[in-house]
């Protein structure tokens, strides 16, 4: 009887929600953390016993000890690299021995392709690696690896879907990677829950993550994403992981964008490029001329503009169209590849601000070659488009515009403008449309503006007769006002 109640007292009922892993003193209809209803679950949660906490961590003989924080060993030192440039620049490196990376993606969009490249890589760079396949059989794998070259007797692939039997393998092959495709569809038999439910990946994760950190093992996890491109699962997952690596792309386009959106054992803002051919995927130097290779010169509604995401400078085409539409009252905006609200902000301050009429005109915004922009440093390029668009006027071949606009038509100046001017001077442009504030760069002209007006009165002048304004495209490029 006595040990009963030492026994109850020593653990607790609480509740735990499936979705976000919030812990609530007891069971309540809806997850104060996440607001989903019915998500919440009772839990046995153990406790120590009151007093001896203290005692405890002090006296076991397995403790850690405190010790000075130079008298640690630094883990970043001792990285694996992973044979692709473009994941080595995102990693700051490579892979850590015993971290854990969770990478996230969309379905078809190439994360197999990428980590079967990867232990390729290794592999031949004598790395043992082990790929646990949950979702594909070995002659699947095989298949793929025949086409991406990634044959070598170091990368060991299995198909298995228990998490012990993956233990076993990992214990019998010692490797030195290890791949895990997907966490969603590994499951623990002696783990309450289904496979694939919340609790399931939870406790599937931890005991991956203890033995890689025990036996200084690279671990990779493939993890599903819901339909708003967030990572499927507990939240607690990117927690209990050391990097967070998300793996993007238009289906349509062959530009696929490797992010960290957390790393511990380095920066989180560069960004990886590759391109998807038929041989896998290729790393992408140089984004610019990649995304400005199929550029119309000449063409109404194209702009140039020198953008930033995250540490990586590129130049992308923005394209904008207009035309007459067919609900007066409510014609559209659609943006793609940016955010569709400031187009329509940006509209509002053409038709306000500088007289440009749009009532009644469809406009329609892209960014060309499948890069999504969420910064506002190609604010003035997309109204310098919609203008181009409008008056029917291109803008000069070699000239670039970069720049926040604000509600009252100001131009704005945006961070590390020298950097992202560099990368236009680089690939032949001469002169950029800036903010006042912007400092010289190396080969470029920087035609300074404080407002979008003085912009477009550089670009499009309104001193020519209409007759000769549809002329000036076709003017030498030094004979434009945008020039001067």
């Amino acid at each position: 009887m006595g040990q009963a109640r030492q026994a109850t007292r020593l653990s607790r009922v609480a509740g735990r929600c499936e979705v976000c892993g919030a812990e609530t003193p007891k069971w309540v209809g809806r997850c104060p953390e996440c607001g989903e209803w019915g998500s919440v679950i009772e839990v046995e949660v153990s406790r120590a016993p009151a007093g001896r906490v203290g005692s405890l961590a002090a006296s076991s003989p397995g403790a850690a000890r405190p010790v000075p924080i130079a008298e640690v060993d630094s883990l970043g030192a001792r990285r694996l690299p992973t044979g692709l440039a473009e994941v080595d620049r995102v990693l700051g490196g490579g892979l850590v021995a015993g971290s854990v990376t969770l990478v996230g993606g969309e379905p078809g969009i190439g994360k197999s392709t990428l980590l079967l490249q990867v232990l390729g890589a290794m592999a031949a760079g004598g790395v043992r690696s082990l790929l646990v396949s949950a979702e594909e059989s070995a002659e699947q794998v095989r298949l793929r690896a025949d086409r991406l070259g990634a044959l070598d007797d170091g990368l060991f692939v299995v198909s298995e879907t228990s998490l012990p039997y993956a233990l076993g393998h990992i214990d019998a092959i010692s490797p030195d990677l290890v791949v895990v495709d997907s966490i969603q569809t590994i499951f623990d038999p002696d783990a309450p829950g289904a496979p694939g439910s919340v609790g399931q990946v939870r406790d599937c994760t931890q005991t991956l993550v203890r033995v890689a950190k025990e036996r200084f093992i690279a671990t990779v996890l493939v993890g599903h994403v819901t339909k708003d491109g967030q990572l499927a699962g507990p939240r607690t997952l990117e927690h209990i992981v050391d990097t967070v690596l998300q793996f993007e792309g238009e289906r349509h386009h062959a530009l696929r964008l490797l992010r960290a959106l957390k790393h511990r054992f380095g920066p989180t803002d560069d960004l990886g490029l590759f391109e998807m051919t038929a041989a896998g995927l290729q790393g992408v130097s140089d984004a610019s001329a990649l995304l400005l290779t199929d550029r119309c010169i000449g063409q109404p509604g194209s702009v140039v503009a020198p953008v930033l995401d995250g540490a990586r400078p590129m130049l992308v085409e923005v394209q904008a169209l207009v035309g007459e539409s067919s609900h007066a009252v409510m014609p559209r905006r659609s943006a793609q590849a940016f955010d569709n609200g400031r187009l329509a902000m940006l509209t509002a301050v053409l038709q306000r601000r500088l007289g440009v009429e749009l009532a009644g005109r469809d406009v329609f915004a892209s960014i060309a070659g499948g890069v999504r922009i969420d910064e506002t440093g190609a604010d003035l390029a997309l109204v310098l488009a919609i203008a181009s668009a409008t008056r029917g006027l291109a803008v000069a071949a070699h000239t670039v515009a970069l720049g926040e606009v604000g509600l009252g038509g100001e131009v704005r100046s945006v961070p590390q403008a020298p950097r992202r001017l560099a990368e236009a001077a680089r690939l032949g442009f001469r002169v950029a449309i800036v903010p006042r504030s912007t400092p010289e760069v190396a080969g470029l002209r920087l035609v300074r503006v404080c407002a979008v007006a003085e912009a477009m009165e550089h670009l499009f002048p309104t001193d020519l007769p209409a007759t000769n304004r549809a002329q000036v495209r076709e003017l030498p490029d030094d004979k434009m006002r945008g020039d001067h």
